[in-house]
């Protein structure tokens, strides 16, 4: 494994993120794994050297959290190990009373006394800027948290909450989770170099388009593929245009001997990604994602990546806050 520095902070995570939505009760998505099969991804994930794991206090109603702290807790200590987790979708979204309230289940879910990484979910149209983020601040301030991050949001969003941050003297965000992959560049206009430009770390989700860049064909045959409502509500609307990325990347794959999966992976790191985040279900998922590390680009294999590429809706960012109770924004009506 190969580690990288967070933002402008000393905390160092592996390349590689494991993404927690995977875990937890099938409340939320069918596929999802049980407590047992949860520890023997955490414990293959620690084995591999990744130390960064990127949960969320909505995710399988926050069994998520509980399931990831109790494998932490069975398989290694709580210095070793780099943990997100995430608010938004609960009551009062970003409020300073939510910010408060939420941090302490998050702590409680997980069995820690701190977070390394909190992370806001959207942006919130009905909470100010300043109290966002002089809440977040206070976390900080109090030994809660160590540092804090953003997610799917417009560019100016992010800049105006980071400008609100650094002009009040407050905690600045160190991390971006962005929607990034081969099929979605959009944010490459104005969030990314933003994010560039303050040196904020990005560890996009589903850096694999669900599934899309690790299989030749648009459909699968998998739990996921028959029941998950998401990745279509994502993707299925722009399949014409992005077959042809898909094709391309097996074209490629097969030329270099390696898993389609692994070149998406690496296309992120030669794009200054610090640590994409990968939701396995399956132990060979993890090594097939570490693999992807010894993968270089050349310029001509990017752009030929890159080539069928064409502007896409937006998928991530938000223009207006759901109805309470709403998680699966991008979900197939």
């Amino acid at each position: 494994m190969e580690y990288t520095k967070l933002g402008n902070t000393d905390i160092e995570i592996s390349k590689l993120c494991l993404g927690c939505m995977s875990f937890g009760k099938a409340t939320m998505h069918k596929w999802t794994l049980d407590a047992e099969a949860t520890e023997e991804i955490v414990a293959h994930a620690l084995d591999l050297g990744i130390n960064f794991f990127d949960t969320a206090n909505c995710y399988s109603e926050g069994t998520s959290e509980a399931y990831l702290g109790r494998a932490l807790k069975a398989h290694t200590t709580r210095d070793k190990v780099v943990i997100a987790s995430k608010l938004y979708f609960n009551e009062g979204r970003l409020s300073k009373a939510a910010v408060q309230r939420e941090i302490e289940g998050t702590l409680k879910r997980l069995g820690t006394d701190y977070l390394d990484l909190y992370i806001i979910h959207r942006f919130d149209y009905e909470t100010p800027i300043e109290e966002t983020m002089e809440a977040l601040h206070n976390l900080v301030q109090a030994g809660k948290v160590r540092a804090i991050g953003a997610s799917a949001m417009y560019g100016y969003q992010f800049h105006n909450m980071q400008y609100v941050a650094e002009k009040n003297g407050w905690t600045q965000f160190s991390a971006m989770e962005n929607h990034y992959n081969l099929l979605f560049r959009e944010d490459e206009r104005e969030l990314i170099p933003i994010c560039k430009q303050m040196n904020v770390s990005l560890m996009p989700y589903s850096p694999l388009a669900g599934g899309h860049l690790a299989r030749s064909t648009w459909q699968s045959d998998t739990l996921r593929g028959r029941t998950d409502i998401v990745v279509p509500g994502k993707y299925d609307k722009m399949e014409k245009y992005d077959m042809k990325i898909v094709q391309r990347v097996s074209e490629m794959a097969q030329e270099k001997n390696c898993k389609m999966s692994q070149l998406a992976i690496a296309w992120h790191w030669a794009k200054g990604v610090a640590s994409p985040i990968i939701g396995a279900t399956k132990a060979k998922y993890l090594d097939d994602a570490a693999g992807a590390l010894d993968i270089k680009l050349t310029d001509q294999d990017i752009a030929a990546l890159e080539e069928f590429y064409v502007p896409h809706p937006i998928v991530g960012a938000i223009n207006q806050n759901p109805p309470q109770g709403v998680v699966m924004l991008d979900a197939k009506k």
